[in-house]
């Protein structure tokens, strides 16, 4: 018995042995030993991921040169210690990458180096001396970029895993990666054990590092949160959003949560793709250390659908749609979306389409995914990515509104019809913005943030993002009585969202989105369709725009446009002030300069803007009652943080149920070159709205060659089976389905 204890004991730990060996095979988490020799033996005859790896190795040499500084942290986001160590944690990340590919040990050597200097000052560093924080870092200024550094050299710790002796690697891990791990969890559980995109990055910190010290505890730590540990409802993040989400935290939850099945992201594109690089970036390393996991089919595949999500909430020139805080000009060429490209193609279904984002990045990731990128294009396999319209639910199950996206001949009509997207959500349900070949004719504000600036407000969030780009006034939707979506409450915002009525696009001549919001005011509905129609007789599509409003109280409407541009023309007289005041106190009024007040004469209010060498023009049903107002935003803003955009809102005083009605027309063209204005008047003659009841809204739009075209919404049935009887002007007109247009 004892001889047979002893054998088992022994054959035991011969297992022991080696599954451990395997597991601690290093690199194993982006790259491995297998992809690396296959890296190697392409190396020289993949252009695309020659060139890449090329320029990471001049960007790295260079670095190398000037020496490792690793200062102690005193500094916002853009102050000097912020910068030197973000930029040091993507830098040991590369040199990393590059020891394993060119097997040239004076990268292993400087990521050593500098990975030995951070241990030394880890030990003993305190919080990050700036308080602004709800949960402070030690090496930044906040968790959310202590875990941005781990994520990262994570990486770089893999790759140089065998380079370090037993004796460091313990070092490392017991004075620099362990601690660092447990300070951006359980020491900072309010920043970790929730649903947002700051805990995805302490996830995926918290379990990449795990990963490669093969720490299970580190790992179900990242996968399911801290066990047992139960959240303050009360808490709330630096942007006012509670936290908690009733128990729920881990990375599987960060998943199942904010991704609705279509792969849209409640916080918006903007954050989606902040996100997006913890999630693959991690998804990547479970697929190869944890197979059995099988991420990437984990709730039918969402990550990688949400790429192609991502991808199409964005512009024709790639960049993505400032749906709630974004900011303008954030793309598909950021880092972010190479690593999600790649991604996709390696992990997906190898859409070729994405091979031509990868030419216009122009750079691909340095391991398998990359590789397989770039031998694509090299082959000839790319295709152009078609973005069509496209409907993308919101919500876990994707019953909580949603964004939609019409597109035709280089017009993209962007349909907001979310839930409250998180503390980063804004309060403008039911409006939209409208590009022209990647430029904006109506735009969305966006963020009030200048990002990583230190000079305007340590680069973060500034007052007025709360005061004005989160305010409903400062977005193309319906406003009652001066005040904000939900009374601008973020408690009341999150529990409520607008239902789809409509989506139709399987017509090319005529495409529709419509969605119906009753929470937004109490005793007040807004059903708003929009269409995009294509007709004979006009240069480009037409915007068909249908706000119906029906409340159980008298109120005070206003409906902006923010237009881009310089104006051209009105058919209306109107005043300018010779002193500018704001036109309002709170709710983001208090920043909008009254510029000219006037009113129509006429039932068609005509606005006529020149932008970019195009010309616009807005046609909107209107009475003498209606109050027509030019506005500018920059009011009570002393230090200059919003731009100085042009407004024009359309008050309808004294009213309870109400429709608007606006057409938009793109028209005609003008060079400063040939100093030719081509096109540069409006086709409409007169827009009407010939029937407006329940069931029913009817509008007719007539050209300057007096050619009538009549289009009707179904108000109460969008079915396509539904069978529709209408009489107009004593004639009858019948179809089926939602919509009737001829």
């Amino acid at each position: 018995m004892i001889k047979y204890s002893t054998t088992l004991q022994i054959f035991i730990c011969a297992i022991l042995i080696t599954f451990s060996s395997a597991a601690q095979e290093h690199p194993s988490l982006i790259l491995t030993k297998e992809g690396v020799k296959k890296i190697r033996a392409e190396l020289g005859s993949v252009p695309l991921f020659d060139t890449s790896l090329q320029q990471l190795k001049e960007e790295v040499d260079a670095e190398i040169a000037l020496g490792i500084d690793t200062p102690i942290p005193k500094d916002y986001s853009g102050g000097y210690t912020h910068v030197r160590h973000k930029r040091n944690m993507i830098i040991m990340q590369q040199a990393g990458v590059l020891y394993q590919i060119l097997d040239d040990e004076k990268y292993a050597k400087y990521v050593k180096d500098m990975l030995l200097q951070y241990e030394e000052m880890y030990k003993t560093l305190p919080l990050h001396p700036k308080t602004r924080s709800y949960a402070r870092g030690k090496l930044f200024w906040q968790c959310l970029n202590d875990s941005n550094w781990l994520v990262y050299v994570s990486q770089a710790y893999d790759c140089v895993y065998n380079y370090l002796s037993e004796a460091e690697r313990k070092k490392l891990e017991k004075n620099l990666f362990r601690p660092f791990a447990d300070h951006i969890s359980v020491d900072s559980p309010q920043f970790y054990q929730r649903v947002h995109n700051h805990s995805t990055w302490g996830n995926a910190a918290v379990g990449m590092i795990g990963l490669v010290m093969n720490d299970k505890e580190l790992i179900d730590r990242a996968l399911y949160g801290i066990p047992g540990l139960k959240m303050d409802k009360t808490a709330k993040d630096d942007d006012g959003g509670f936290i908690n989400k009733e128990g729920k935290a881990g990375f599987l939850a960060n998943i199942e949560e904010p991704f609705s099945p279509d792969g849209y992201y409640n916080e918006g594109p903007y954050y989606q793709r902040y996100a997006m690089y913890p999630f693959l970036i991690f998804a990547e390393g479970l697929h190869n250390v944890k197979p059995e996991l099988k991420i990437f089919e984990y709730k039918d595949g969402v990550l990688l659908k949400s790429i192609n999500a991502l991808l199409n909430l964005s512009d024709a020139d790639g960049d993505f749609f400032p749906l709630n805080d974004g900011q303008k000009g954030m793309s598909y060429y950021n880092d972010a979306l190479v690593t999600a490209v790649d991604i996709s193609y390696y992990f997906g279904n190898q859409d070729p389409g994405l091979l031509s984002i990868a030419e216009k990045q122009n750079k691909v990731l340095l391991d398998d995914s990359g590789l397989a990128v770039a031998l694509g294009v090299k082959n000839g396999k790319a295709k152009p990515f078609d973005k069509k319209s496209i409907n993308l639910s919101d919500g876990p199950e994707g019953k909580q509104g949603g964004v939609g996206i019409l597109r035709s001949d280089d017009l993209e009509l962007v349909f907001k019809y979310a839930a409250q997207g998180s503390s980063h959500g804004h309060y403008d349900k039911l409006s939209y913005s409208y590009y022209e070949n990647g430029d904006e004719v109506l735009q969305d504000y966006g963020l009030a943030r200048f990002v990583n600036i230190e000079q305007k407000g340590g680069g973060n969030y500034l007052k007025e993002n709360k005061t004005w780009a989160k305010q409903t006034i400062a977005h193309n939707t319906l406003v009652q009585n001066e005040k904000s979506h939900y009374q601008g409450k973020y408690d009341i915002g999150s529990k409520h969202n607008p239902d789809l009525y409509l989506f139709d696009d399987s017509n090319a001549e005529i495409q529709i989105v419509s969605a119906i919001e009753t929470n937004a005011y109490p005793g007040t509905e807004m059903h708003r369709t929009m269409a995009i129609i294509k007709e004979d007789g006009f240069e480009k599509p037409l915007l068909l725009d249908i706000l119906k409003v029906k409340s159980d109280s008298v109120n005070q409407y206003d409906l902006p446009f923010y237009f881009m541009g310089q104006i051209l023309t009105t058919n209306f007289e109107y005043e300018v002030p010779k002193t500018l005041e704001p036109i309002g106190k709170d709710n983001g009024y208090q920043h909008l300069w009254s510029e000219g007040i006037g009113s129509s004469t006429n039932e068609n209010t005509k606005l006529s803007w020149l932008e970019k060498g195009r010309f616009y023009t807005l046609t909107s049903v209107t009475s003498k009652e209606d109050e027509l107002r030019f506005v500018r935003i920059g009011a009570n803003d002393p230090e200059f943080n919003l731009r100085r955009e042009a407004g024009f809102i359309i008050r309808r005083k004294d009213a309870q149920n109400t429709t608007y009605v606006s057409v938009i027309e793109s028209h005609g063209s003008y060079s400063p070159v040939s100093e030719s204005a081509v096109n540069s008047n409006s086709n409409i003659k007169e827009v009407n709205v010939v029937l407006d009841s329940f069931d029913y809204t009817a509008i007719a739009i007539t050209t300057v060659k007096d050619t009538t075209k009549l289009f009707i919404i179904a108000n109460s049935n969008a079915t396509k089976e539904a069978t529709h009887k209408v009489k107009i002007n004593d004639k009858n007109y019948e179809w089926s389905g939602s919509y009737y247009f001829k």
